[in-house]
């Protein structure tokens, strides 16, 4: 049986590391996976297990912040009325609904503006800005999420005379914009610890940078809004470590109080029960339908539903982001078969898949990148051709840094940026047909060695079924919120006898097992392999993360398959 995934063992943990922790009390494999998470030291593995950061994070430390904190306060003293500029994704709605509500509990006289997906695209606009202090005699402008490219808008900003303070994750470009401050830990010259925030988590920065002065007589504390920085953070696939987890971990106590009335409606809706609220339930039930809004219609129904009281208009609200999520899933398929197939027709067996369309959905393009990506292992653009223009969204694998190479290409470009794994682009159409073919010669420049077969992690490998118990499980516990760059700890078993197996689910995509190495047994579900199955010999390796299966009240350890290969 061919296995379609290569995997990766973490190198054994040196005898010397080893032997620290395992005196620190840490069991051999939880020293392990200590190790490939960086903690050679008790110190570092008790920060790690706690949550706890080792340095500073005092929000003072990011370059810009100090100037962005006197203006805003000025603002506030002299009654200006205030912008907060945010993205459509939900990082950039639970940012702007974050700084939003600490304003305004400081007194700002302050008003949220999300761009329409669109209608205006990504990022600052001038139009925009132009109805901001036109219309309504805006003063100062507070981005959250986007602006760190957008040299041109931040001319515009200051031909108006509006103050531009620009807060963004995102990577810079080689010339800053010509705004009144700039946080962004990517900058040169900024030596915050944290380069990893997510917008909402600088955000959350500012929002410390204007709170923790006052003390005592603070109007607002973090832990009322830690709820939205886990839920943006998680959902924009930031780095669960260092500053990060810490933030991700104090927003789930939140979340699961449940002290917000949009979230509590949001739970019902998507039958999560409050208390049970992980970084999974984030990423894969609650951030998609905070993002389902701005892919489809307006991302203000989202923005409405974290920022009201009303618990009728936030049932109403969240049954409408259900509804447009639902729909997202529809189109999402379409758009990912439309795409393969004119991806393939174009050679698409290349180190780059690039598929552009008029029918395709704006809102959708990037999850349809996503999917192409996942299939074919290969970096994936997916756009929205358009009259004039067509609008982009990439996705990239691990060796590829994508908005480096949509850099290469910034003659052809109306507008870009993004991270290393996903970026969105503007381009003329009369260049489209070039930008296609410079991509494809990039990603063949940097990928045509390279054996580009999707690859497994696994921690801890030879691991006996016998070693699997519920102090185990305890341990593993710890290691969360798991998520990007922290993975649920996955750990490998060989040689184990399949003693039965079956499909099972609605459409038979998934295989429950039951295998066996001699000393121990276990119950095994192994998610969307069920085309394995039918070739699947009498013993097999897994690499599988351990959780609880939870059946009429009973708790039993089982087996989640990531990866299966003939033993």
């Amino acid at each position: 049986m061919a296995t379609a995934k290569r995997w990766l063992v973490n190198p054994p943990i040196p005898d010397d590391v080893a032997a620290r922790l395992t005196q620190a009390g840490y069991p051999h494999l939880v020293a392990q996976l200590l190790y490939n998470r960086g903690s050679q030291e008790p110190d570092s593995a008790r920060h790690f297990l706690d949550g706890e950061l080792a340095g500073s994070d005092n929000p003072g430390d990011l370059l810009g912040m100090d100037t962005a904190v006197e203006r805003i306060q000025y603002a506030v003293a002299h009654g200006e009325r205030i912008f907060v500029y945010g993205d459509y994704d939900s990082d950039g709605v639970t940012a702007t609904a974050l700084l939003v509500q600490v304003l305004r509990a400081l007194g700002a006289d302050v008003e949220p503006y999300i761009p329409d997906r669109e209608e205006e695209g990504y990022g600052l606009n001038a139009e925009a800005l132009r109805k901001i202090k036109h219309q309504h005699a805006g003063r100062l402008v507070i981005t959250v999420d986007c602006g760190v490219r957008a040299n041109v808008e931040a001319e515009e900003a200051l031909a108006l005379g509006l103050d531009l303070i620009v807060t963004d994750h995102h990577e810079p470009a080689a010339e800053l914009p010509r705004a009144f401050a700039i946080i962004n830990p990517k900058q040169p010259g900024d030596t915050y610890p944290e380069k990893d925030l997510a917008g909402v988590g600088l955000a959350y920065k500012l929002a410390q940078g204007l709170v923790r002065p006052l003390g005592d007589r603070a109007p607002i504390k973090g832990s009322d809004v830690l709820d939205l920085v886990a839920l943006g953070t998680v959902a924009d696939m930031a780095p669960l470590l260092g500053e990060n987890r810490r933030l991700v971990r104090l927003g789930l106590a939140a979340l699961n109080r449940c002290k917000r009335e949009g979230v509590k409606a949001l739970l019902s809706v998507a039958r999560v029960k409050p208390g049970q609220v992980d970084a999974g339930t984030i990423g894969y039930v609650l951030g998609p339908r905070l993002n389902a809004a701005g892919r489809l219609e307006s991302a203000l129904a989202a923005y409405e539903l974290l920022t009201t009281g009303d618990p009728a208009l936030a049932i109403d609200l969240a049954f409408k982001l259900e509804a447009q999520n639902r729909e997202r899933q529809d189109l999402t398929r379409q758009a990912h078969a439309q795409a393969r197939e004119i991806a393939l027709a174009q050679g698409g067996r290349g180190a780059l898949l690039f598929a552009a369309h008029a029918d395709f959905r704006e809102g959708v393009v990037g999850l349809a990148a996503a999917r192409l990506m996942d299939e074919f292992y290969r970096p994936a653009i997916v756009a929205h051709r358009g009259p004039e223009r067509t609008k982009g969204s990439a996705r990239s694998i691990p060796e590829f840094h994508i908005t480096r190479a949509l850099d290469e290409c910034r003659p052809l470009l109306e507008k870009h940026g993004g991270h290393r794994a996903a970026a969105g682009f503007t381009v003329r159409n009369e260049n489209l047909v070039e930008l296609a073919a410079q991509m494809q010669h990039i990603a063949e420049r940097e990928l045509g060695e390279k054996e580009l077969l999707p690859t497994q992690h696994v921690d801890v490998d030879q691991v006996p079924l016998a070693a699997l118990n519920r102090d185990l499980f305890d341990w593993l516990r710890k290691f969360e919120p798991c998520g990007f760059k922290n993975p649920t700890p996955v750990l490998a078993s060989r040689g184990l006898k399949v003693v039965n197996s079956r499909p099972v689910g609605s459409d038979g995509r998934h295989i429950k097992l039951t295998v066996s190495d001699g000393h121990g047994q276990f119950d095994a579900i192994a998610f969307g392999q069920a085309p394995v199955n039918s070739a699947l010999p009498p013993y097999v390796d897994l690499a599988y993360c351990v959780e609880m299966n939870e059946w009429q009240g009973n708790q039993r350890l089982q087996l989640n398959v990531k990866s299966i290969q003939r033993s």
